[in-house]
């Protein structure tokens, strides 16, 4: 599988991809964005031939990506290309689908169309519909036995239609949109909130839900005594991720916490 060098499943699975299909190789893609680009496509698929190299499948693409930022809709159509050019079944893990959606401002059926879309896992953990995610296969083919290895790897619970039940609600009146609109808008007014901080620098453009950005010693310290809890992610930058809960009285608490006494931001 092709992926990029920052994918969630290179970084932070522990190894289940592989584990889990009994050893299937990660090829990883060089990336300064997040994005895997058709020319990296090309060169992972053709750089070689002999029997010694594993044979790619399937192009894995996070949309958006794990940085925070959005393959264009240009830049989805050129990945399918190169993906149908090279037949491989192209997989999509959508944590956060539903931001990108709201920011490409495309529906959802004409985005997994553009990206020739194989197999989507789609995230309701992080849009506010409870504890579960669906697997969805445009690709029928793909799910045989998909059921079984559900329940080998435990992912069958008990009483599974309590897990399912918020869902009805979330896609009722475009709630799950509504949600991903209110946590994209959230981030870009911190994003715009932050770059006017002295000491702040964002070092990813804010696209979807997530804001990254390099603070200062002092900054970080005033951020963990004052009890905020985020992560210094890929590359050492802080990240920040907004949520259908979030407020605007949340964006100007967190930046009134870097501001210094008696400045603005």
């Amino acid at each position: 599988m092709i992926c990029s060098e920052v994918a969630h499943i290179v970084t932070d699975e522990c190894g289940a991809p592989e584990f889990f299909s009994n050893g299937s190789k990660l090829l990883v893609s060089k990336s300064a964005d997040g994005k895997v680009t058709p020319c990296e496509v090309d060169r992972l698929v053709t750089q070689r031939s002999d029997l010694h190299y594993p044979k790619p499948r399937a192009l894995s693409i996070t949309l958006p990506t794990e940085i925070g930022t959005l393959y264009s809709i240009d830049e989805l159509r050129a990945l399918a290309a190169a993906a149908r050019r090279h037949e491989l079944a192209v997989h999509v893990d959508g944590a956060r689908f539903a931001n990108a959606v709201v920011a490409l401002d495309v529906s959802p059926a004409e985005l997994v169309a553009v990206a020739g879309v194989d197999v989507l896992c789609f995230g309701a953990v992080k849009n506010g519909l409870g504890f579960a995610e669906a697997v969805v296969f445009l690709d029928r083919s793909l799910s045989t036995e998909f059921a079984w290895r559900c329940k080998q790897a435990g992912q069958l619970a008990s009483k599974m239609r309590y897990l399912a039940a918020p869902w009805v609600r979330g896609f009722r009146d475009d709630l799950w949109l509504r949600n991903a609109a209110n946590a994209n808008r959230c981030a870009r007014l911190l994003g715009t909130r932050l770059a006017a901080i002295p000491g702040v620098r964002l070092v990813q453009p804010v696209e979807a839900n997530a804001v990254f950005a390099e603070l200062t010693p002092e900054q970080h310290a005033a951020l963990g005594a004052a009890g905020w809890a985020y992560y210094a992610f890929i590359g050492g930058a802080a990240r920040f991720v907004c949520s259908w809960a979030t407020t605007d009285a949340d964006v100007e608490a967190l930046v009134a916490t870097l501001t210094p006494a008696g400045g603005a931001p």
